[in-house]
């Protein structure tokens, strides 16, 4: 039989929630440097002392909100490739990466800030963490699968990772976000092709 989870731990765990959510709103409305502690502590409802009592200060803040951000396309993205053929998959997950790259959170938190806030050594490692894990498997898939040309795994995967990390840069930094997302879609398809057993 399981156990009610004390009132206290419930209320911790939705105060945490309030901030990260409060910091993602606000880190993509205004950037991490426009953005400050007392502003996340309003638009949460808590005082600032329970901000800290979850968040050593701002940085360890942005970092969960990057967090949040990540773990939510990577969600999305496992979402669609768990259906259909490994090339279809792989196409269909293509387009929501980069459908995830039109989205203002994304551009900001996890593109523009991302690097600047955490370092790019942190930022990169996180990177591997979220992004290239999802690659890496979806390109073994296709490998084992024979849709594509017997290469090595590791080595195409790190190209297409590359690709998709420029590309998601080209995307939040362009004017006419929209034209490049469809741009640079259109591109690693017809790469992705050229690799296609037929």
């Amino acid at each position: 039989m399981a156990t009610a989870r004390p009132r206290r731990v419930e209320y911790s765990e939705s105060t945490r929630q309030a901030l990260v959510d409060s910091a993602v709103e606000l880190f993509t409305e205004h950037g991490y440097a426009g953005t400050s502690l007392d502003e996340i502590a309003k638009r949460a409802r808590v005082t600032k002392g329970a901000l800290y009592h979850h968040f050593g200060g701002k940085q360890a803040l942005f970092e969960a909100a990057f967090d949040a951000v990540e773990t939510s396309m990577v969600a999305r993205l496992a979402e669609v490739i768990s259906t259909g053929s490994p090339w279809e998959a792989t196409r269909s997950g293509l387009r929501a990466f980069l459908e995830v790259c039109l989205e203002p959170s994304y551009q900001r938190i996890v593109v523009q800030d991302g690097p600047a806030v955490m370092g790019w050594e942190r930022w990169r490692a996180a990177e591997e963490a979220y992004t290239f894990g999802v690659v890496r498997g979806v390109v073994g898939t296709l490998v084992e699968s024979g849709e594509i040309a017997p290469l090595p795994v590791e080595a195409l995967a790190r190209v297409v990772f590359g690709s998709l990390s420029a590309g998601a840069t080209a995307i939040a930094g362009s004017k006419s976000p929209k034209q490049a997302r469809a741009d640079i879609g259109e591109c690693i398809e017809r790469v992705l092709d050229g690799l296609r057993n037929t």
